[in-house]
């Protein structure tokens, strides 16, 4: 029966990077596993084809992508700081193999399917309090904060570590760190059925280790391995929320109307739903350095999109700006590259993005605060408006039917 041996590592120390090339050396595997799937593979060996700007407006998930972005940006500048490439012990793995000529297998799951199960995952709150936390900590590296790159791999350390991560984002540590190491050691259990005789040396960050043991060690716990590939089914709480909207507000203008306070009134209730959704879903694509254009798309198409789920007033400012910036293909690999977030917001492909993310986050305050202050902005009371308004939409209703 082939034996695993499990190497865990940090995925910017230099410590790890001898440490493999060492345990390879003296462990003599017949395969190297390694935490990489076949599209982070090619772009570590350069191999990779950038995708064009059209397949990031056809995908459409900016928001998921904007947080890939920033956390390889958090890793690469975390890496630049200690004088280590992220990555670089994967990279010396695949070297030392390659030279011995051990066979590679590249055993973690699909980066795309990681992210789209991670965002998915997340409620509206945690979406919030992650991107905060990741504000905060590329702000903290940014400044000089040091950080212990080798106490990573410290048992203790990774179980505190995971222990806070879980509390503060329990659906997404499950995405990004359990089932992980479900699909990796049920790629490693197929690895070792397929070699009854030989060593394969599995080469993880070290935060996986533990929880790929453990399966490894009683592999009947293992989820199904369907379970951990496809496509959540998640309650649609956005497309809800959206169509609650737009009931919300034909309600709120139906009630206004039947109420009998006159056609300015109604007039202004609307004309302030097309103001605050425009003026704030183009604010803060200018405030993020978008296009004019692209502000001025948002301004005249938020107030429709706020009302239709399928549709949201960031996609077509991104559209624009693309239009606009005709970001070059290199400016995918460029993204990765960059060595300040103020010197990646001046990447156009990256502006597309934020100008999609920061144009739908304006229509959405424009849609809270359109509830908040109607009533008191209109200079009526809403109790009497409302209550008189459904009053009398009975009473048609009636002699109608």
């Amino acid at each position: 029966m082939a034996e695993i041996k499990i190497v865990g590592t940090a995925h910017v120390s230099q410590a790890s990077v001898d440490e493999v090339r060492k345990e390879i050396d003296e462990y003599q595997p017949d395969v190297v596993a390694i935490e990489l799937d076949p599209s982070r593979f090619a772009a570590l060996k350069r191999h990779a084809a950038d995708p064009t700007v059209q397949d990031v407006l056809e995908v459409r998930n900016f928001n998921s992508l904007l947080v890939q972005w920033l956390l390889a940006y958090l890793q690469r500048k975390i890496g630049l700081d200690v004088g280590v490439e992220p990555g670089a012990e994967m990279k010396a793995a695949i070297e030392e193999a390659e030279k011995r000529n051990i066979p590679i297998a590249l055993v973690d799951r699909n980066i795309s399917v990681t992210l789209m199960r991670f965002w998915n995952s997340l409620g509206f709150l945690e979406k919030i309090r992650m991107g905060w936390a990741l504000i905060v900590s590329i702000a903290e590296v940014d400044n000089g904060q040091e950080i212990d790159i080798e106490s990573l791999k410290d048992q203790n350390v990774i179980d505190m570590v995971m222990e806070e991560f879980r509390k503060f984002s329990p659906n997404g540590a499950r995405a990004l760190i359990d089932e992980r190491d479900a699909y990796i050691a049920h790629q490693l259990v197929l690895l070792k059925a397929q070699r009854p005789e030989g060593k394969i040396l599995a080469v993880v960050g070290a935060g996986h280790r533990q929880g790929i043991t453990g399966y490894l060690d009683n592999p009947t716990t293992l989820p199904p391995f369907d379970t951990l590939t496809k496509e959540p089914k998640s309650f649609p709480w956005g497309k809800i929320f959206g169509f609650a909207v737009t009931g919300l507000f034909a309600f709120l203008l139906a009630a206004i109307w039947f109420s009998g306070v006159g056609w300015g009134v109604l007039f202004e209730a609307f004309l302030f739903w097309v103001i605050i959704h425009g003026v704030l879903s183009a604010l803060f694509v200018l405030l993020v350095g978008g296009h004019p254009y692209s502000a001025l798309a948002c301004f005249c198409v938020a107030w429709m999109t706020s009302l239709n789920p399928m549709l949201q007033a960031g996609w077509i400012g991104a559209y624009v700006e693309a239009r606009v910036r005709q970001p070059p293909i290199t400016d995918f690999r460029k993204i990765y590259e960059t060595e300040s977030i103020s010197e990646m917001a001046k990447v156009p492909l990256f502006k597309v993005v934020l100008v999609a993310a920061l144009g739908n986050l304006g229509s959405i305050l424009g849609t809270i605060l359109y509830f908040i202050f109607l009533f008191p902005l209109l200079g009526v009371d809403p109790a009497e408006v409302i209550s008189l308004g459904v009053r009398n939409m009975a009473a048609w209703a009636v002699g109608i039917f």
